[in-house]
């Protein structure tokens, strides 16, 4: 099991503090260097993308599981029972 690790980032001029797993620390570094901008850039657009109602440190983690996790042969079904 990963411990979590928690830090603070700057969001819109507040700080705030995330609690999340090294992997995902590690990964949303990653998408921030493949993309050229910072982490605190990357969560911030995160941030302003993700529902009012969503924790950030949730949407955060399904940010890089859907962009890191390699594409798969077979799509999972969704919610609905139906193929993504």
């Amino acid at each position: 099991m990963s411990k979590i690790v928690k830090r603070s980032v700057s969001i819109a001029g507040h700080r705030t503090s995330i609690s999340l797993e090294r992997p995902f620390w590690e990964g949303l570094k990653e998408l921030a260097c493949s993309r050229k901008v910072s982490v605190n850039e990357l969560i911030r657009q995160i941030d302003a993308g993700r529902e009012e109602e969503e924790n950030l440190s949730s949407a955060l983690r399904v940010f890089v599981f859907k962009e890191i996790v390699p594409a798969r042969a077979c799509a999972a079904p969704e919610e609905d029972g139906e193929p993504g």
